[in-house]
C-alpha cells in the first residue's frame, strides 16, 4: 500500500508541481495551493501583491481588500500542462467580495484542480477499474485598514487531496489527505510618492499533512511572497502600472529528510543553500486604455526549478464586465508552454 501511494503520489505531485516552481517537488505537498489564480496576474509574470485590487485578492494579498469597494466575483478557468495532451487535467478558481462598510472587505475563493483518472491494477497486474483524482481547497478572507495608508489581511483556508479513493493490496487506506492553513497579508500605499504601493503575503502556514500515518507526513508550502508597484502613468485615457514579486518557500529539511515544524521553517528556510538562488523573481507590466482595453506583459525566473517563462496578457472591459486573458510561453517542448487561463469578472 505504501509503495503504491508513494509512486501514485510523486507522479501527481510532479505533474503538479511543474508549472509551480519544480524545486518545491522534494520540499512541500498540496503544491496546487501555490498555482497562481487569475488571468490578469498571470499576464503579468504572475506579478500582484502590491496591487491586489481585485476578487483575487483572497489569493494574492488578503490585505488588497481593505482597499476595494463595492462587490466582485472573479471566475477562471486553464486547461493545466497543455503539452501533455490531457483533456481531464484542469484549474479552476472561483473569488467573491464583499464590502462592509466600517468594517472592511470579507472574500472567499475555491480552487479545484481536477487531475483526472489513473488505471487501478492488483498485485498480479489485474485491472481493478479506475478512479479519479483531485485536490482542492475553500479559503475565507478578511481585509481591514489599520489607517488610510496601511492595511492588514488575513485568511483560514481548508485543503482536501483526493489522490486515490481506494487501498491497494492486503492494507487498507487512503490517498487522501486534509489541511488547515492561514494566511496573513500587509499592505502599504504610500503617501510621500502618490502611485508607490508594497505588499507581502505570508501564505499557507499550517501543521504538516499525511496520507498514511503522521511518520509519513509532509509540510504544506508555506511561502512568502513580497511586492513593490508603482503607477507610472495615471491619466484618464492611459494608465500604466510596474510591478515586481519575489517569493521563497520557507520548507527545510535535514540530510534525513525530516522538515521542520512551518512555524521553525519560517526562520531556518532562510540559511537553507544558496538564498539568492531559491528565490523566484518576478516583473511584469500593465497598460490600460481609459478603462476599456488592458494589455500586460511579464516574466519571472525560477533559478531551481529552471523555469524562465514570459507571459502576455489582455483584458476587455464594458459596463460591470471584465474578460481576462493570458498566454505563457516558457520554450519549446517545456510543460508549461501554451499554457492559457481565461478569467471573467462581475462587478455588482
Amino acid at each position: 500500500m505504501k509503495r503504491w501511494m508513494f509512486a501514485l503520489s510523486v507522479t501527481l505531485a510532479g505533474l503538479v508541481a511543474l508549472p509551480v516552481h519544480a524545486a518545491s517537488v522534494s520540499q512541500a505537498t498540496l503544491l496546487f495551493l501555490k498555482i497562481a489564480p487569475g488571468a490578469r496576474p498571470a499576464g503579468m509574470g504572475e506579478t500582484f501583491a502590491a496591487i491586489a485590487d481585485d476578487a483575487t485578492a483572497t489569493w494574492w494579498n488578503p490585505a488588497g481588500l481593505a482597499f476595494q469597494r463595492g462587490n466582485e466575483v472573479t471566475m477562471m478557468y486553464s486547461r493545466w500542462l497543455p503539452q501533455f495532451n490531457l483533456s481531464d487535467l484542469y484549474y479552476a478558481f472561483i473569488s467573491g467580495t464583499y464590502e462592509v462598510p466600517e468594517w472592511g472587505t470579507f472574500g472567499a475563493n475555491i480552487v479545484f484542480l481536477n487531475l483526472g483518472e489513473t488505471q487501478r491494477t492488483g498485485t498480479s497486474g489485474e485491472d481493478l477499474g479506475t478512479f479519479s483524482s483531485y485536490e482542492m481547497a475553500v479559503t475565507g478572507a478578511y481585509g481591514a485598514l489599520i489607517n488610510e495608508s496601511t492595511s492588514m489581511g488575513v485568511s483560514l483556508k481548508l485543503a482536501y487531496s483526493n489522490l486515490s479513493p481506494v487501498g491497494a493490496g492486503a492494507e487498507q487506506g487512503k490517498g487522501t489527505a486534509t489541511a488547515i492553513a492561514a494566511d496573513i497579508g500587509l499592505l502599504h500605499k504610500a503617501s510621500f510618492m502618490p502611485g508607490l504601493s508594497v505588499g507581502a503575503n505570508l501564505s499557507n502556514m499550517g501543521p504538516k499533512v499525511s496520507y498514511i500515518d503522521r511518520a509519513q507526513a509532509d509540510p504544506l508550502p508555506t511561502t512568502l511572497k513580497f511586492g513593490v508597484a508603482y503607477k507610472l502613468l495615471d491619466q484618464e485615457y492611459n494608465k500604466l502600472t510596474l510591478a515586481s514579486d519575489v517569493d521563497k518557500e520557507l520548507v527545510k529539511r535535514d540530510k534525513f529528510g525530516r522538515s521542520d515544524e512551518f512555524y521553525e521553517a519560517l526562520f531556518s528556510a532562510w540559511g537553507d543553500g544558496d538564498l539568492v538562488k531559491s528565490l523566484i523573481w518576478h516583473v511584469g507590466a500593465e497598460y490600460w486604455y481609459s478603462t476599456l482595453v488592458g494589455l500586460r506583459g511579464g516574466y519571472y525566473n525560477d533559478h531551481l526549478g529552471r523555469v524562465f517563462p514570459y507571459t502576455f496578457g489582455v483584458s476587455l472591459k464594458y459596463s460591470t464586465y471584465r474578460f481576462d486573458f493570458s498566454y505563457l510561453t516558457a520554450g519549446e517542448n517545456h510543460p508549461l508552454t501554451d499554457t492559457m487561463r481565461y478569467s471573467l469578472s462581475v462587478d455588482f
